[in-house]
């Protein structure tokens, strides 16, 4: 290790952009020696460099911590929070009923039989049946079951006011493999000047930038803007892109909305520039849109790509587009069912004959996950059986979650030398640390960097647990923290009320 740097720019400039989050945390070296007598087929130096460059860090400091404990190693703290990751059910989201019981009747169709589900549980299950020909353990269609894709279109064309066709979209596992499947198609398989690049929001979700890497891309970031609750500015958009023409073939561009981390929702006039920006520039959109049902601020709305492309009219209405939705979020939050689907608008058909091959080989999306995606878009309506209590458990999740991201946000504002944007939408809060000189120059001196630094240590004094921001990319110079608002309210106000003990003693201890 060089020297310690002796002002906060200099200490700053070390955590270069762009290269945390995929070189792990430090400079310490490995322990593991190797000992010549093997050679092994796969190790690090045999795997390819892009799918090195893919994987983040394992902030193993997590799974350590939790080792010691179950081993009987003492900790100054009498229980483990984990705020790191959007996953309702793990944190005690209690499950929609109508979903859990579609689900087991379709996996155990004997229960048609039983009088203790409602008609309108046992009529879905029926048709999914019928529509898998011989249960939920065969294929579909590589691009889903027709029936649902049905579904997802109604849902789509309610939601927006305009038509939607189910041969535009594809069931998928999950919202992370609808978007791999059409970043695929947006490659040109070449390096240098001539690979692929994809536009990338700042702070951003950390599979777009991996699988851009993974895929032999390039990714362009553009930043939002901390200041004015990560707002988008057009100009910032020109910047990157312009800066990075000399280094790939600019195809698309990637919006978050409601966004992951950053917890903004986009106004209708930002989602318009973002089209006219895509179209002056022949982009490709892409529209992360999971969070749909996750929206918080007053005056705020989700607004879709799709429905204000479409009110914009020609030449914009010819425009290429791909929406992503997910069961993993909303009120859902079915993360381990792996559900999700894709809308493509505006693709030729020698091109969705290409998706067809490239869904060929992986099958199909989970069965339980197309079938559960069926009830999240075709919920059950005004009088049937299960209508009312469907209608009050997502009123709660949905109330919860908002009265959490208020609480979340007013705590992080009060406490000294944290700063958080509004909670607009999704279920996060990321915000940011203020470090002095002197904690900047102890991360250096622990060869991390110094958000992972402030992370860890919060972890290992308080165990509460959350994600540095560099994970998800950021501005240079400043540093961030990402916690989830999904936790029971009971462990999210004691998660707060340690993080500000926490922060107290860290800014005295290194003020």
């Amino acid at each position: 290790m060089t020297g310690t740097p002796k002002t906060v720019d200099a200490i700053r400039s070390k955590v270069k952009e762009g290269e945390v989050g995929l070189q792990g945390r430090g400079k310490r070296k490995s322990t593991l020696r190797s000992s010549g007598a093997v050679c092994s087929p796969v190790s690090t130096s045999s795997i390819a460099a892009n799918s090195i460059r893919a994987r983040k860090s394992s902030l193993g400091h997590f799974k350590n911590l939790v080792d010691e404990i179950e081993s009987g190693v003492e900790k100054p703290f009498t229980k483990i929070i984990d705020l790191s990751v959007g996953d309702a059910h793990k944190v005690g989201l209690k499950p929609i009923t109508f979903l859990r019981q579609v689900l087991a009747l379709c996996a155990y169709p004997e229960l048609l039989k039983s009088g203790d589900f409602p008609e309108d549980v046992k009529a879905r299950v029926q048709k999914i049946l019928k529509a898998c020909g011989k249960g939920i353990g065969s294929y579909t269609d590589p691009w889903g079951l027709k029936e649902v894709r049905e579904d997802v279109a109604r849902y789509i064309a309610e939601r927006d006011g305009y038509p939607s066709d189910y041969r535009d979209i594809g069931l998928t596992s999950g919202a992370a493999g609808a978007a791999r499947e059409v970043m695929a198609l947006l490659m040109t398989g070449k390096d240098t000047v001539k690979r692929t690049g994809l536009m990338i929001p700042v702070p951003q979700f950390p599979m777009y930038s991996a699988t851009t890497s993974e895929f032999g891309g390039y990714t362009i970031p553009y930043y939002l803007e901390e200041g004015t609750n990560w707002s988008l500015d057009i100009m910032e958009l020109e910047r990157a892109i312009a800066e990075a023409k000399p280094h790939c073939i600019p195809r698309a561009i990637v919006v978050i909305n409601p966004g992951n981390p950053t917890s903004s929702v986009l106004t209708k006039d930002e989602i318009k520039e973002i089209i006219k920006f895509a179209h002056r520039h022949r982009l490709f959109l892409m529209a992360d849109e999971v969070y749909q049902h996750n929206v918080w601020a007053d005056g705020a709305e989700f607004v879709s790509f799709k429905k204000t492309l479409m009110e914009m009219g020609p030449p914009y209405t010819q425009m290429q587009l791909a929406s992503f939705m997910s069961a993993s979020k909303g009120f859902m939050g079915e993360c381990g069912l792996r559900a999700g689907y894709f809308e493509i608008i505006n693709i030729p058909p020698d091109v969705k004959a290409e998706i067809t091959k490239s869904l060929f080989v992986k099958q199909c999306a989970p069965i339980t996950g197309q079938a559960v995606m069926d009830c999240i878009v075709n919920p059950p309506k005004p009088g049937d059986a299960s209508y009312d209590q469907f209608i009050q458990e997502k009123a709660f999740v949905i109330s919860d979650l908002k009265k959490k991201s208020k609480v979340v946000s007013d705590f992080l504002n009060s406490v000294e030398g944290i700063t958080c944007p509004e909670i607009s939408g999704s279920m996060y809060a990321f915000a940011r640390i203020h470090l002095s000189e002197k904690a900047l120059q102890a991360a250096e001196e622990a060869g991390l960097i110094p958000d992972d630094f402030y992370c860890i240590s919060l972890l290992e004094q308080t165990g509460i647990f959350t994600v540095p921001g560099y994970c998800f990319r950021q501005k240079p110079g400043t540093f961030h923290f990402r916690m989830t608002i999904l936790p029971q309210m009971e462990d999210l106000v004691y998660a707060l009320e340690k993080l500000k003990e926490f922060q107290t003693k860290f800014m005295a201890k290194y003020k």
